[in-house]
């Protein structure tokens, strides 16, 4: 998609995007690689989730959050307090899995998972088979073009950007935070400052998706 061609909107309806995700992998006659963006909190993991429920055994999720940087290294790096943002990945790890997953469709792969119980990445817990059409790939800097995130578009044959209102993402991330541990104000302050600062990242990218879904 260029900034010259708006792209196409649509609201979530769970039956139409998998319609659409299969008509991309027949088009293509190869596994597809479907990437769905947008800022934190938008919805990404739901509508991934409910997409791998109607897509089945054809599909499987490869989150961009298994290569969240551990939080030992974090704290190496000095970057615990912005973790989140597109510096506090293993983007070259990302990239050399989605191109694996690509070229080597014959062989079983194995990549990471994210455990927000835990709050760390999880080594080889997502499997991809040999007949597994559509890979499903969410995460917040999919078109983002700098911190070595523009090496991650290329690999992708399309990106769905996930749109919701600002206040509704904002309160789903405080509910989302205090679940997992933060007291009250933490979570509003977190949800507020580091989350809003990538957010805004995010949202500048939007233009360059192939389909915004709107979530009501």
């Amino acid at each position: 998609m260029t900034d010259e061609t708006p792209p196409l909107e649509v609201s979530f309806e769970v039956p139409l995007l998998a319609a659409r995700a299969r008509a991309l992998h027949a088009e293509a006659g190869r596994r597809i690689v479907l990437g769905i963006t947008g800022p934190p909190g938008a919805g990404k993991s739901t509508i991934a989730a409910e997409l791998l429920a109607e897509l089945g055994e054809a599909a499987v999720i490869v989150p961009m959050d298994g290569f969240h940087f551990s939080n030992a290294v974090l704290r190496t790096l000095g970057r615990e307090s912005r973790k989140g943002a597109p510096d506090t990945f293993d983007v070259g790890g990302y990239v050399a899995l989605l191109d694996r997953i690509r070229v080597s469709a014959a062989e079983v792969i194995y990549g990471p998972s994210f455990d927000r119980e835990i709050d760390e990445p999880i080594a080889n817990d997502v499997m991809v088979a040999p007949t597994v059409q559509v890979v499903i790939t969410e995460g917040n800097y999919l078109l983002t073009p700098g911190h070595g995130w523009g090496r991650v578009r290329p690999l992708l044959d399309q990106v769905w950007y996930v749109d919701v209102d600002p206040g509704l993402r904002r309160s789903r991330l405080t509910a989302r935070h205090s679940a997992f541990g933060k007291d009250p104000r933490s979570a509003e302050e977190w949800a507020n400052g580091p989350d809003e600062a990538n957010a805004q990242i995010v949202t500048g990218s939007r233009a360059q998706a192939d389909l915004i879904v709107r979530l009501v």
